[in-house]
């Protein structure tokens, strides 16, 4: 990311995810953050026949299933790690359950003016500003109030690419020791096995927006394996899409 500015990769996902159908639930308020979206959108161009929104729309609703999941079970903490623009805490907002959204001040600080702005209350969130390449996840969740003894669901979604694999391997190792036997981790790498020529135009598209991939082609599943996570077996669309869903080992 630039210096003190919110993410450019965090606002085209929003733009994007504008125009995605998602499950409907009985309760939260899916109005709330479509307005958020289309004010993160407004000004920023992209290309609905793009590769890459068949990408989003496919990671998008497999981090909807798993959090509508979640909300079906026991779990009464949904920790977004790297949250963005992401508003599922608005749009699943159910009774009982809380929320951290957890991200670098730059981005937090834009988002949350524009709630304000938009007069959206977020009486169910709790918003942590970290910087993840300086900050213990172990650390910061548990200050803000999250309780470790608690079954949570914690997500990362669009966020590992851009972190250096000693500070992957840092929260991901951060968040197994704060994991209940019964807490879930959902992750997305990138897409794997992806072409070279793909990734290098993915590269180009990010640094552009001032926040370079770091992850490259590091062991995603030895870096869960090190951390005590053992990853789910998923459909093989989920696997396409390069999305992990993990257990405590």
């Amino acid at each position: 990311m630039r210096d003190g500015e919110p993410s450019g990769t965090a606002r085209h996902v929003a733009a994007y995810r504008v125009g995605f159908d998602r499950p409907p639930v009985a309760f939260g308020d899916p109005e709330a953050e479509d307005r958020l979206a289309r004010d993160v959108a407004a000004g920023t161009e992209i290309d609905p026949t793009a590769r890459i929104a068949d990408y989003l729309r496919a990671r998008t609703s497999f981090f909807d299933r798993v959090v509508l999941s979640a909300l079906d079970s026991a779990t009464t903490q949904v920790a977004v790690i790297g949250a963005g623009y992401d508003a599922r805490a608005l749009r699943y907002a159910k009774p009982g359950v809380r929320w951290f959204e957890v991200d670098h001040p730059a981005t937090q600080r834009d988002k949350r003016q524009r709630l304000d702005r938009l007069a959206i209350a977020t009486p169910g969130i709790t918003f942590v500003a970290a910087d993840l390449a300086e900050e213990d996840i172990s650390t910061v969740l548990p200050r803000a109030g999250f309780r470790p003894g608690t079954p949570s669901l914690l997500l990362c979604e669009g966020l590992a690419v851009y972190l250096a694999p000693a500070v992957l391997a840092r929260l991901l190792a951060g968040l197994r020791s704060i994991a209940t036997p019964d807490t879930r981790l959902a992750i997305s790498t990138g897409i794997p096995g992806i072409d070279p020529a793909r990734r290098a135009q993915f590269a180009a598209r990010v640094a552009a927006l001032g926040e370079p991939a770091a992850l490259a082609d590091a062991d995603i599943g030895a870096l869960l394996t090190a951390a005590q996570w053992r990853p789910a077996e998923l459909p093989e669309p989920d696997q396409r899409v390069g999305v992990i869903l993990a257990i405590p080992a």
